[in-house]
């Protein structure tokens, strides 16, 4: 029954029909779960409580990424890149590569998706050149490129805690395997997509406006905040907080937003999604999940030791659970069965953060990137994202994995 509930969500999540929130199957599956006992309320409240900080932190991200956007960074950074490239296919991957790569990795995938995206294809288009390389590389790094930073990614705000790491002694053991995925994402795209890179530009670029200089001040700050603050004691969720206060205030005054755009960029009901979703997959976890897991995890389960063929094995099951239910779903479940040891853990992010590449269904930016893309004109099939994913994702994993194990 509880494997059933998780399955509707996700199908749920994946179709969206009507285009209904994903809370909208999620809530009343976590409230089935507890009326029939299929997890106790007091484990069920244990699991949201330890979301808290998360779900504030998600919360945070999202609002100063939609705010950034408001004044006008995206913007700024799509015509600093099409200024740059000269009407140049394979320069403008290049330059779509580093600029999703940072915005993924200092505000979080889902700002790639939702912000940098059209930013990217708008940029395309108005240079003459063909979008589809650069709608393909917005996803991709929005989970390849997710693994650098603590705040990077929902899943690394789940396991940073778990880890005892610090944030730069995280940034630090992940700096390698991140380099090494997106340079392999990157060498794959030229390859697969060279006949599409072919095309030179037609049309000159426009001169790129004036700086945002504030936005990318607090920005700036907010990141200083994110390596600095737990010296001091300050969670990264209060750095993000105080980013989107100070953001938020000025909006306001300038009245640049409303407090119904505020509200809404919190994304209030993608974070309900998420702590319903906790509940349910507390119930698969109770109802066999977590034995499954274990039995198939390599090692003694304990999972103290950090070998090579250890952390290319928790990888590799990561990177399959995040394929069948999700990557979210696949964190919860294994994170409690890993236990707090940080090289393992770390190997899990990068099986649920790059493994999504490979299906529609491994992430949720990933089936958010698609409903982006429908009012784009740009075609996307699940047969060419798999036959991309399956070029890059086991290659790019295995590299990733190495470069952790040398780091640790």
């Amino acid at each position: 029954m509880a494997f059933g509930l998780l399955g509707a969500v996700l199908a749920f999540a994946v179709g969206r029909p009507r285009g209904w929130p994903e809370a909208v199957a999620a809530v009343p599956a976590a409230g089935i779960a507890l009326a029939l006992g299929l997890v106790e309320p007091g484990a069920a409240w244990a699991r949201t409580a330890e979301l808290g900080d998360t779900v504030l932190f998600l919360a945070a991200v999202l609002l100063v990424a939609h705010l950034a956007d408001v004044d006008g960074v995206f913007g700024w950074v799509g015509a600093r890149v099409g200024k740059a490239c000269r009407g140049e296919p394979r320069r403008l991957l290049g330059l779509s590569f580093g600029a999703a790569a940072v915005t993924t990795a200092v505000l979080s995938l889902d700002a790639t998706v939702v912000l940098l995206t059209p930013v990217v294809l708008a940029t395309a288009a108005g240079l003459g050149v063909r979008a589809r390389p650069h709608a393909y590389a917005c996803a991709h790094l929005a989970n390849s490129a997710s693994t650098l930073l603590p705040v990077s990614n929902l899943t690394n705000l789940l396991a940073f805690g778990a880890s005892g790491l610090g944030f730069l002694g995280f940034a630090g053991l992940m700096v390698g395997p991140w380099v090494v995925a997106v340079a392999v994402e990157f060498a794959v795209f030229r390859w697969f997509f060279a006949g599409d890179l072919e095309r030179g530009g037609v049309r000159e670029a426009a001169e790129p406006g004036p700086a945002p200089r504030f936005a990318l001040g607090v920005l700036a700050v907010m990141l200083v905040g994110f390596c600095a603050g737990p010296l001091v004691g300050v969670a990264a969720v209060w750095v993000a907080v105080a980013a989107a206060v100070v953001l938020g205030g000025r909006g306001l005054v300038t009245r640049a937003v409303t407090v119904r755009a505020v509200v809404g960029a919190c994304a209030p009901l993608l974070c309900l999604f998420v702590v319903a979703l906790t509940v349910v997959v507390e119930a698969v976890a109770e109802h066999g999940g977590r034995d499954l897991l274990t039995a198939v995890l390599p090692g003694d389960g304990s999972l103290g030791g950090e070998s090579l063929p250890t952390l290319l094995g928790v990888a590799a099951v990561a990177a399959v659970a995040a394929n069948l239910v999700n990557n979210l779903p696949a964190t919860l479940m294994l994170l409690p069965v890993l236990g707090p040891h940080p090289g393992v853990l770390l190997a899990m992010l990068l099986g649920v953060n790059i493994g999504p590449n490979l299906t529609y269904a491994g992430s949720l930016a990933t089936l958010l990137w698609r409903r982006v893309l429908a009012g784009t004109g740009v075609r996307t099939t699940a047969r060419e994202f798999t036959a991309l994913g399956l070029l890059t994702v086991p290659l790019s994993l295995t590299l990733a994995v190495v470069a952790l194990w040398l780091a640790l």
